[in-house]
């Protein structure tokens, strides 16, 4: 698939076609992250990439902790 870059007042962008769009589950004002694949490529995703790797983290002290939370909770 090709996509040109066109100007958009001082910016430049892509139009991204519809399917992509519905593939994407994204539309007009929400957000895509761009972050770099370990082949070097690009990788565009309507998920924040930095909050899976914070979720990961919170996943690892919750397992960590698991006793102390569920103490804490009752």
């Amino acid at each position: 698939m090709n996509l040109k870059v066109r100007k958009f007042g001082n910016s430049l962008g892509v139009v991204l076609p519809k399917d992509v769009i519905s593939r994407l589950q994204t539309g007009d004002g929400k957000y895509l992250f761009l972050s770099d694949a370990p082949d070097g490529s690009y990788r565009l995703t309507p998920y924040d990439p930095s909050f899976e790797a914070k979720m990961t983290k919170a996943d690892e002290i919750i397992g960590r902790y698991r006793n102390t939370l569920k103490a804490l909770a009752e």
